[in-house]
C-alpha cells in the first residue's frame, strides 16, 4: 500500500534533515509518495506571497498527513509562528511529544518514559495582544469548554490506547481560577465519566516541574494547556538528551502533521552538521499512525526496523556531533541504512 504524504522541508537545517529522513524511510521499504510543499521563509524565498501558502494547507487537507521540518519564527517581531498558524487552520488541537531515555545517549537519567499531551489551539498562544497605552500591553489567555473537554478526552484516549496507566494534569488554577480552573474541571469530569480505569491526578505546574527533575519516573502521561505544554515538553526533552532526540506530532479529527520540534539552527545550515534523528523518530511515529489509521501493518514493520537500526547506531557510537559522535547528517543516515540491510 502506497501513501501520499505532504513534505514540508522547512527552513535552515530543515531540508538536510528531511532529505536524510526520506533516504532512511525509502531504504527501510516505506512505500511513500512525497508531495513537497513550502512554508515559512522557504515560501517567501520561492516567490510565494504568503508564509503559509493555501496550496500547502490544501495539500494536507487532501492527503491527511504531513511530515514537517522546522520553520523560522522571528523573536519579538516579524511574522507570526507558522507552526501556530498551521495548527489553527487544520484544527490540530492535540500535540503529542513522547519522551524516552535512549541507550547510547548519556544523561543524568536512565528511566524516563513519559508522554506530554498539549492543547494546541488556544490559551495565551491565541495571539490576542493589545497595546492599552504607551508601555502597557495585555495578552489574552483564551480557554473554552469545548477545547478543554476535547483535549481531556484526547489525552485519556491516547493514554489508554498506548497501554499507559496514569494521566497527570498540570495547571495553575490556584491563581488562574477561571481559565485553568475550567481546564482541570473538564479533565476531572471526563475522567469520572469514562476513564476511571486510569489513574488521575492534578498538580500545580511550578511544583510539578520540581517533581519532574527530582524523579521523572513518577509521571506517565502529562496533560497541559498550550503554553504549559510547550514549556514542559522542552523541559522533559532535556532529561533525555534534548530536542534532537524527541519526536512530535499534532493531531486533529481528520489530519495529522508530524514535525521535528527543534529549531532551524541557521548557524549550521548547509554544513552537514545537523542531527536528523528527531525528524527520523518523528517519521517512525508517522509510520505507526499510518499503520493504525490506514490498516497497513507493513508500516509497523518498517517503523520497527528503523527504530532498531538507529538504536544500534547510537549504542555503538555512531552519532552526530551534538550527541558526542563525529558523523555528519548524511553519514549518520548512511550508518542507519547500513543497519537496515
Amino acid at each position: 500500500m502506497s501513501h501520499t504524504i505532504v513534505l514540508i522541508p522547512g527552513d535552515g537545517i530543515g531540508p538536510e534533515v528531511t532529505e536524510a529522513t526520506k533516504r532512511v524511510l525509502a531504504a527501510a521499504g516505506a512505500e511513500i509518495q512525497w508531495l513537497e510543499r513550502v512554508a515559512g521563509q522557504a515560501a517567501l524565498d520561492r516567490g510565494e506571497s504568503d508564509l503559509l501558502p493555501a496550496s500547502t494547507v490544501q495539500a494536507i487537507l487532501d492527503h491527511g498527513v504531513a511530515l514537517k521540518g522546522p520553520c523560522t519564527t522571528p523573536i519579538g517581531g516579524g511574522f507570526s509562528s507558522i507552526n501556530v498558524a498551521l495548527r489553527k487552520k487544520l484544527n490540530l488541537y492535540g500535540a503529542v511529544r513522547p519522551i524516552r531515555s535512549i541507550d547510547g545517549v548519556k544523561t543524568r537519567y536512565d528511566d524516563v518514559d513519559l508522554i506530554v499531551v498539549r492543547e494546541n489551539t488556544e490559551g495565551l498562544y491565541s495571539g490576542i495582544e493589545n497595546i492599552i497605552t504607551e508601555g502597557v500591553i495585555t495578552s489574552l489567555k483564551v480557554a473554552t469548554e469545548d477545547a478543554c473537554r476535547r483535549i481531556a478526552i484526547f489525552g485519556f484516549e491516547y493514554c489508554r490506547s498506548r497501554g499507559r496507566r496514569k494521566v497527570t494534569v498540570f495547571h495553575k488554577a490556584n491563581i488562574m481560577k477561571l481559565s485553568d480552573g475550567l481546564f482541570i474541571r473538564c479533565a476531572r469530569e471526563e475522567w469520572e465519566r469514562a476513564y476511571s480505569d486510569l489513574q488521575y491526578e492534578e498538580r500545580i505546574i511550578d511544583a510539578a516541574c520540581m517533581a519532574i527533575v527530582q524523579d521523572p519516573s513518577q509521571f506517565d502521561v502529562i496533560l497541559c494547556e498550550n503554553l504549559y505544554g510547550d514549556v514542559i515538553s522542552d523541559l522533559c526533552a532535556g532529561l533525555v538528551g534534548g530536542l534532537g532526540v524527541t519526536p512530535g506530532a499534532n493531531f486533529g479529527e481528520q489530519h495529522a502533521v508530524f514535525e521535528a520540534v527543534h529549531g532551524t539552527a541557521p548557524d549550521i545550515a548547509g554544513q552537514n552538521l545537523a542531527n536528523p534523528l528527531a525528524l527520523l523518530m518523528t517519521g517512525v511515529m508517522m509510520l505507526r499512525h499510518l499503520a493504525e489509521t490506514r490498516d497497513d501493518p507493513k508500516c509497523t514493520d518498517v517503523a520497527d526496523r528503523i527504530r532498531d537500526a538507529y538504536n544500534h547506531c547510537l549504542t555503538h557510537g555512531e552519532k552526530t556531533r551534538d550527541l558526542g559522535g563525529s558523523l555528519g547528517t548524511r553519514e549518520f543516515a548512511d550508518a542507519i541504512i547500513k543497519q537496515l540491510r
